[in-house]
């Protein structure tokens, strides 16, 4: 099947008002980029608005229709609540957008490295949605999650609209992260810090100027619903006693590092205890649902967002043997929530879980200590800010946003000392935090150096439309008479709506017409459920896929059309979308600018870098390549990586590379032991 797609539509009208306003704000000049992020940050702050008042509405009738409906169950009628939610958003997230599933912000990081900042307009729809009732029905999640995703779709969808540029696109899209952040949680300088330090990771002046811009928009617009009051309801100031305290908030620091590593490992575990379930996925989230009501039959705390159980820890109001209970408990019911598949964020999570581990340790040290230690409620608030930085390794915007949350600055040092130390330890413990670890394991690698050329190149610029699809039920021969005809070694099959269910390779189709047996079909020789890349997706993204699994091609889906193979790509494709790209843009680094004209007849090349050779311990920039061949991957303990001028190899890398044929005695040579040469 061949598909070709072309449009020839000129407007040669003469342009009205509407077209020389988007001329406007595409132009180069900064005013335009000014008056898009004021567009996102008040459409960020009306959404935050609006998704306030879903979530009150959501739990107004969950939890009252459901008492009323269910007299007979009496205080066990909060066990079906989250599951009658979780039916819901199951449905919404699995037939409608699934960038909608779990906490969002991840997908965000995705769309700004790898996705040139797009993000398909309904998912701040099905997200506002799904979160809505998620956290309304009980669900242990937070909003600013949601948020976060719902105003980084808005920012993307006016870019794509207006055609702006990848680099402007990402702004937008940081610019509406921030935006949700400011004006769910009135704190507009932490919404600023969020998006550079967590979403868009580049604080440049430019940057900077149209995030606060957004921020600040986003917020006005939540003082004017929402009231201009902190997040969080401090009852006294609190201040560092003693100097004796700062050992105690140090300590307290690095058990937050620990609590905040456990709570990471549970919400993942818990996921891929899901993901292994064979369970219809739309049902998964009544199940995570059922989980949680049961908690909250004896434990309430753990519904929702959990805003009123922290406050009343920082007041002091808890129990000590309830603080250490609920650690546990909220740590559970928000891993069953996201990991079921409910929608929601980590960020309330993280806080309520600081917020108890503070205040059950502020509990025992001052009584151990009453004459030089504050009470409870100053270690509650310190926890807060400690187990979020070392579950988001953002100690800058945890320092901030517990500031602006709470309007209390006295406090400040120890709050340092202590995500300082959370973060630090967290980090030594892994490199990924609760965002980027969902990224890791689907092999993206956010925490490397800036974009490569591979990274500015959708898929859609070099997949090959001329393909032939195949029905499960073809014959063998059918399936070798297709292959002989195309250039492609293999081929996607679809069911009768076109919809991508396997591949075929001809290596299949070749040990099955070996085999003898004349009836085998393609559905039977198939590789179901194959792994895919999106149109919008980088060019990195391919290229490791590819080369993690040793595929010759994947199948391209557009996810605006569903699940139907739209192209195929092959690492031929991504060389010549490379080649043409270096050709086109002038000024590359050094290590593109020396590649050889032309990559036809080039192989790919594998080995393994040996301890003692002349490639190992040493950085990609200092290597003596041949003239020409490119390091294109380095597989290490079973992550693929994107190789750049920093990269140090190390022993036991397993490095992949693009050459000529008469290149390759050179390269193995490069990484194989002096002594094994010749």
């Amino acid at each position: 099947m061949t598909e070709r797609h072309g449009s020839d539509s000129r407007d040669r009208t003469k342009p009205g008002i509407g077209a020389r306003a988007r001329e406007y704000l595409r132009s180069p000049a900064p005013a335009g980029m000014v008056v898009l992020a004021v567009l996102v940050g008040t459409g960020a702050g009306y959404g935050a608005v609006a998704f306030r008042w879903l979530i009150a509405g959501a739990q107004q009738g969950y939890f009252e229709g459901m008492r009323w409906l269910l007299p007979w169950l009496g205080p066990y009628y909060v066990i079906l609540v989250p599951a009658a939610g979780g039916l819901v958003v199951g449905a919404l997230v699995c037939f409608l957008a699934r960038e909608a599933k779990g906490h969002g912000v991840p997908e965000v990081m995705l769309a700004v490295m790898h996705r040139g900042g797009r993000i398909r307009s309904r998912v701040s729809v099905v997200k506002s949605l799904a979160s809505a009732v998620c956290i309304g029905s009980g669900g242990s999640a937070g909003r600013e999650g949601p948020i976060v995703q719902i105003g980084s779709a808005l920012g993307s969808t006016l870019g794509q609209a207006l055609k702006l540029s990848e680099a402007r696109l990402r702004l937008l899209v940081a610019c509406g992260a921030a935006s949700g952040i400011s004006a769910t949680f009135n704190a507009p300088i932490a919404g600023v810090l969020f998006a550079l330090e967590v979403i868009l990771r580049d604080f440049s002046v430019r940057s900077f100027a149209m995030v606060v811009l957004s921020s600040v928009s986003a917020v006005v617009i939540s003082h004017i619903y929402l009231g201009d009051s902190p997040a969080f309801t401090v009852g006294q100031l609190y201040s560092l006693v003693s100097v004796w305290e700062l050992p105690l908030y140090f300590l307290l620091g690095l058990m937050a590092g620990l609590v905040a590593r456990a709570f990471i490992w549970t919400l993942y575990k818990t996921e891929d205890l899901f993901d292994a379930w064979r369970f219809p996925e739309h049902l998964k989230p009544v199940v995570g649902g059922l989980m949680v009501g049961t908690i909250g039959v004896w434990f309430p705390q753990v519904f929702g967002v959990g805003y009123e159980t922290i406050d009343a820890s920082l007041a002091g109001r808890v129990a000590v043997g309830l603080l250490w209970i609920l650690i546990l408990a909220k740590m559970a019911a928000t891993s069953l929530t996201l990991g079921a598949g409910g929608s929601g964020g980590v960020f309330a999570p993280s806080l309520f879980i600081g917020a108890m581990l503070g205040g059950a340790f502020g509990h025992l040290v001052h009584q151990a200590y009453p004459a030089v230690t504050a009470t409870s409620g100053a270690y509650a608030l310190v926890g807060m800010g400690a187990v979020f930085a070392g579950t988001a390794h953002a100690p800058m915007t945890a320092v901030l946003i517990l500031f602006e949350m709470t309007g209390d600055y006295r406090i400040i040092g120890p709050l340092m000392v202590a995500t300082v130390v959370s973060s630090l330890l967290s980090e030594f413990l892994s490199r990924d935090s609760i965002y980027t670890l969902k990224l890791s394991r689907r092999g993206v690698d956010v925490l490397g150096a800036a974009p490569d050329l591979l990274d500015t190149i959708r898929v859609s610029e070099a997949m090959t439309t001329e393909f032939e699809s195949l029905s499960p039920d073809v014959s063998v021969s059918e399936i070798m008479d297709g292959l002989s005809k195309s250039e492609l070694h293999s081929l996607p099959v679809v069911d009768t709506h076109h919809v991508l269910v396997g591949i075929v390779s001809r290596s299949d189709a070749e040990d099955a017409a070996l085999g003898g047996q004349p009836r085998i079909t393609a559905g039977d020789i198939m590789t179901p459920a194959p792994v895919t890349c999106a149109v919008d997706e980088s060019l990195t993204l391919a290229l490791q896929r590819l080369t993690l699994g040793d595929f010759s091609a994947l199948p391209v889906i557009d996810p605006a059309q569903g699940s139907q193979p739209v192209g195929m790509v092959r690492r031929r494709d991504i060389i010549g979308a490379y080649q043409r790209a270096r050709r086109q843009r002038p000024g590359l680094a050094a290590r593109m600018e020396q590649m050889g004209e032309s990559l036809a007849g080039a192989r790919v090349f594998e080995a393994v870098v040996l301890d003692g050779s002349p490639a190992a311990n040493r950085e990609v920039r200092s290597l003596s390549l041949p003239q020409g061949a490119l390091l294109v991957g380095v597989r290490r303990e079973g992550r693929t990586l994107i190789p750049r001028g920093d990269t140090v190899l190390a022993p036991r890398d397993r490095v992949v590379a693009i050459a000529e044929r008469e290149q390759v005695a050179a390269l193995r040579r490069l990484f194989a032991r002096k002594s094994d040469e010749g």
